[in-house]
C-alpha cells in the first residue's frame, strides 16, 4: 500500500473504556467488556487490509495501550517496539502534529491510538475530512504522497478507509 515516496497514518481511537469504578483517574481507566470485544474485531479488519505497521505509538491512558496491545497482537507487531508517548495524553493537534513530524523518514506507517476529540480533529485535518466523530475504535487510514513525516501538512491526506465496529462490512 505505502511506498518509500509515500507515508500511511493509521489514526485510531481507543477502544470503550469503563466508567465503572469512579475512584480511578481518567487515565487509570481500563477497557469495558465492549471495548475488549471491538477492539480485537477492529484488529482483525486491519489484518484483513493488509496493515503492518512500522510503528505504533500509544497514549499512556491505560486503554489507549490496551487497544494498542490487541492491535500489535493482531498484527503481529513486536510489543517490545510499541512507543508509549505521554505527549498523546490529552494531546492538541499541533502536538500530534509535532510527534508526527519527529517520526524517522524509515518508517513508511504509523498506526497512532489516542483520544477525542483529537484523533476526529487530526483526521479532519490532515485528511481534509468533515467527520463528526470518530467513534471508539474507530480507525481512519490516511495516505500522504510524502516522502518524509517532515512534509505532513493540513489537507495533504488521502483518505483509503475510515472504519469502526458498528460499520458493516
Amino acid at each position: 500500500m505505502s511506498t518509500a515516496e509515500s507515508k500511511l497514518l493509521i489514526i485510531c481511537r481507543h477502544a470503550k473504556s469503563s466508567w465503572q469504578d469512579a475512584n480511578l483517574s481518567d487515565r487509570d481507566r481500563p477497557l469495558n467488556k465492549r471495548g475488549e470485544r471491538d477492539a480485537p474485531e477492529m484488529g482483525k479488519r486491519l489484518a484483513k487490509r493488509g496493515i503492518q505497521p512500522d510503528l505504533i505509538i500509544t497514549s499512556p491512558a491505560v486503554r489507549a495501550r490496551r487497544t494498542a496491545e490487541i492491535y500489535a497482537q493482531t498484527l503481529s507487531y513486536p510489543l517490545a517496539n510499541m512507543q508509549i508517548n505521554p505527549a498523546q495524553y490529552a494531546a492538541s493537534v499541533p502536538v500530534l502534529m509535532d510527534l508526527l513530524r519527529q517520526t524517522s523518514a524509515a518508517c513508511r506507517s504509523v498506526l497512532m491510538v489516542g483520544h477525542n476529540p483529537e484523533s476526529t480533529d487530526l483526521a479532519n485535518l490532515l485528511g481534509n475530512l468533515s467527520l463528526t466523530n470518530v467513534p471508539t475504535s474507530g480507525i481512519v487510514a490516511l495516505e500522504f504522497a510524502v516522502a518524509s513525516w517532515l512534509d505532513l501538512q493540513p489537507g495533504g491526506g488521502s483518505l483509503l478507509f475510515f472504519d469502526y465496529p458498528k460499520n458493516i462490512l
